[in-house]
């Protein structure tokens, strides 16, 4: 999840190209320039607004998002996301 301006994204942490984590060490997803979202394993980077990659062996794929919004302040999942399974 990141905030650019007013607004705030969020994907799984997942690479649509080998399922692995995007960060190679916590917490750091972004590229030098902080522009892109980067895999580690592979390089694949992708758009911050809509999660498509745009160069690595999964171009033209999309990160799965993650539905959020702001409410007084914090980040909180939005409609079916925010529903937990209770055992």
């Amino acid at each position: 999840m990141l905030r650019r301006g007013n607004q705030v994204f969020a994907y799984v942490n997942r690479c649509p190209h080998g399922g692995t984590p995007l960060e190679t060490f916590p917490d750091r997803f972004l590229d030098e320039g902080g522009d892109l979202l980067i895999c580690s394993t592979h390089g694949a980077r992708f758009q911050v607004s809509d999660g498509v990659c745009v160069a690595g062996p999964c171009k033209g794929a999309s990160l799965k998002p993650v539905r959020v919004h702001v409410s007084g302040g914090s980040v909180v999942l939005s409609g079916a996301d925010s529903k937990m399974d209770r055992a």
